[in-house]
C-alpha cells in the first residue's frame, strides 16, 4: 500500500468518525472537548482491559480446572 493511498484511508476513517459521533456540527473549542474526553474514555478502556482481563482469564481456567479436574 503506497504512502497517499494510506494517507487517504487515514482521512476517509477520520471522516467517518466525524460522521458517526456528529461532531462536524460542533464549534473547535468543543470539537477539541469532545475529542479529549474521547480519547480519555477509550484510554481508560484499553487500560482496564490490558490490566484485568488476564487475571479474570486466569481465574476462569482455575475454576474451569477444578470443576473438570485436571
Amino acid at each position: 500500500m503506497d504512502l497517499k493511498r494510506m494517507k487517504d484511508y487515514i482521512y476517509w476513517l477520520y471522516y467517518q468518525y466525524l460522521l458517526i459521533t456528529c461532531s462536524y456540527v460542533l464549534e473547535p473549542w468543543e470539537q477539541s472537548m469532545f475529542h479529549t474526553i474521547t480519547i480519555t474514555v477509550v484510554a481508560m478502556v484499553v487500560y482496564t482491559a490490558y490490566v484485568f482481563i488476564p487475571i479474570h482469564i486466569r481465574l476462569a481456567f482455575e475454576f474451569f480446572s477444578q470443576i473438570f479436574g485436571s
